[in-house]
């Protein structure tokens, strides 16, 4: 409970490698997540590699600027801003982060100077192949935590893999990314606990 009261989202990476040993309980922890039916199709990719890892920033920002210019045509703005206003809150951040990777080669966004990216995904598809690689992110971010290790779910990236298979063809993957974790030996430790709204269960 310290530990999960403890979290936060810690997006300051150090350039310091994450020890192997660190990688090697992280996935184990992942491994003992439960699968539907018991089926254990989930595995793991570990990229460590920087020219990989700018790989992924670029897939990511590439996914998000094509449905930019899709949504931000004078034709079809007013039909989306509509339906669809929450998308347009995206459009300056990410022709920012574009602009400042292209200017900087900085990625303020995407994986944040994370180190190393575990993503998950399933060997065989199945009706839950999402949900079991859900679960293997838990437990492998919790063991990340109790490592030291910062960690975040690379949300950005998972979405744009859904758009498009790319990735998984890029990285030879043999299967569907359902999750990802960017991971980083962190800059800094922050020292308060995070507050949070009371709890609002009903209990019937």
């Amino acid at each position: 409970m310290l530990l999960i009261q403890k979290r936060r989202s810690n997006r300051a990476f150090s350039s310091e490698p994450i020890p192997k040993e660190f990688f090697a309980q992280i996935l184990e922890a992942a491994h003992r997540a439960p699968t539907a039916k018991n089926q254990q199709n989930i595995e793991f990719t570990v990229v460590t590699d920087p020219e990989k890892l700018k790989l992924i920033i670029e897939f990511t920002m590439k996914a998000y600027l094509s449905q930019i210019k899709i949504v931000d045509n004078f034709v079809l703005r007013p039909i989306f801003k509509r339906y669809f206003p929450d998308v347009y809150k995206y459009i300056p951040m990410f022709q920012n982060m574009q602009r400042i990777y292209n200017e900087k080669g900085k990625d303020v966004g995407i994986l944040r100077g994370a180190t190393a990216v575990l993503l998950i995904h399933e060997s065989k598809l199945s009706d839950f192949g999402s949900e079991d690689c859900q679960l293997a992110y838990q437990n492998a971010s919790l063991m990340a935590e109790s490592l030291g290790v910062s960690q975040f779910y690379t949300g950005f990236v998972i979405r744009a893999v859904k758009k498009s298979r790319k990735l998984e063809n890029m990285l030879g993957i043999n299967g569907k990314i359902h999750a990802g974790m960017a991971l980083g030996i962190p800059l800094f430790e922050y020292p308060n606990y995070v507050d949070r709204k009371d709890i609002r269960a009903t209990y019937l």
